[in-house]
């Protein structure tokens, strides 16, 4: 059995005002084409097909026409919602989506047996998919515990409760068929990219799953949710295949790809990741203000798409810098400045020599005036523990 693995296609996105949606689109033509010539036998999209609630026209267009594709090559798929996707909005079509092959499995069940989904391929295999879509962590931690708990019993709850569904969907997988897990969910262990974090996803912080949690009886994991391509768990096998197009400049120099994950009955999966072309390359340019005409010159032959950081001396005045730019590079979305200090610049003023007081002394006169007594005295309480840790 041939399963080819994507998700997070985030249709409707948009950066800094530019709209990436065209792009996404290409990406799942292009990934309809793979399933084809890779003769696969099913897909899994492990959620975050939208990037809002409330997509756009042209956004539910690029993801309805990738279904009718396999609709059009008799290839069925299972599909979950993410933390992007509005789950009663694609409840809504669940029916709908059925004529065309697609099983949704759009929000969480009391009874872990209906998240359950088979599909019977060509070859006469039989395909067991356990699809547990996007839970928030609201939902398995109630507000009465989190009044009266610390962070790590939170996060304790929520491993409990997901774990209760892990096991569950664990449950419906058999000896004479390939079982899959599928989830939207953060794994420990899994590295971001820089698009998570501008997001407000950042994993130190996030909810997590341990791949101890995960069912033993699954043949290969499908994760959505972490946009760089990943494997964290060797047993069971657990990938995340990453986002379809680099979403944002956080994702800069990553290559994308859809996993394709060759398996039989009671046999470990092979995984081949299918590197993928659609989408414009992000680059983003650091350049001094004397060298922006020559830098960005260089650069005319690129077809991607840029941001500008232009470092200066904090208080130049730069009027018309956007317009220089945007005049030498028409394709950048972004000019951010990046102002540096003089007397942190300067020779005579470096930070060599300087302790750490009085560099924070320095800075609060230039920011807000005289360092009160009390203020000076928390700071050297806390940095003498901080050298005391240090050293311990």
């Amino acid at each position: 059995m041939r399963v080819l693995h994507t998700a997070d296609f985030h249709a409707g996105r948009s950066l800094r005002g530019f709209d990436r949606t065209p792009e996404v689109h290409d990406a799942l033509t292009e990934i309809a084409a793979l399933a084809r010539t890779e003769r696969a036998d099913a897909v899994l999209v492990s959620g975050d097909l939208f990037d809002t609630a409330n997509p756009s026209a042209e956004a539910e267009h690029a993801v309805f026409d990738f279904f009718l594709r396999l609709r059009d090559q008799g290839i069925p798929s299972v599909v979950i919602a993410g933390n992007h996707d509005s789950a009663a909005r694609l409840a809504s079509v669940t029916g709908l989506l059925g004529w065309v092959g697609v099983q949704v499995v759009a929000q969480p069940s009391a009874n872990p047996a209906d998240m359950i989904r088979t599909i019977e391929t060509r070859g006469g295999e039989r395909l067991v998919v356990g699809a547990l879509p996007y839970l928030s962590e609201r939902r398995l931690v109630k507000a009465a515990d989190l009044l009266g708990g610390d962070t790590g019993a939170w996060r304790q709850k929520y491993r409990e409760g997901m774990g209760f569904f892990l096991r569950r969907l664990g449950e419906g997988f058999t000896s004479s068929s390939v079982n899959m897990l599928m989830a939207h969910a953060t794994m420990d262990g899994a590295v971001p990219s820089g698009s998570e974090r501008t997001m407000q996803f950042d994993l130190t912080n996030s909810y997590t799953l341990s791949g101890l949690q995960l069912p033993p009886g699954a043949q290969y994991v499908a994760l959505g949710h972490v946009h760089k391509p990943q494997q964290v768990s060797d047993a069971p096998p657990a990938y995340y295949p990453g986002s379809v197009i680099q979403l944002d400049f956080g994702e800069a120099g990553e290559k994308k790809q859809v996993n394709l994950i060759e398996v039989e009955a009671g046999r470990p999966a092979r995984v081949h990741a299918l590197p993928l072309a659609s989408g414009r390359e992000l680059r983003t340019v650091r350049v001094d203000l004397e060298h922006v005409e020559s830098r960005l010159t260089q650069l005319q032959g690129f077809a991607g798409l840029l941001k500008v950081v232009v470092r200066a001396p904090a208080g130049t005045a730069l009027p018309g810098l956007k317009d220089r730019v945007l005049t030498l590079a028409p394709n950048t979305l972004a000019v951010d400045l990046d102002a540096v200090q003089e007397d942190l610049a300067l020779p005579e003023l470096k930070r060599e020599g300087l302790s750490l007081m009085e560099l924070y002394e320095r800075y609060h006169r230039e920011k807000r005036g005289d360092l009160p007594d009390d203020l000076r005295a928390a700071f050297q309480e806390a940095d003498e523990l901080a050298r005391t840790e240090e050293h311990a």
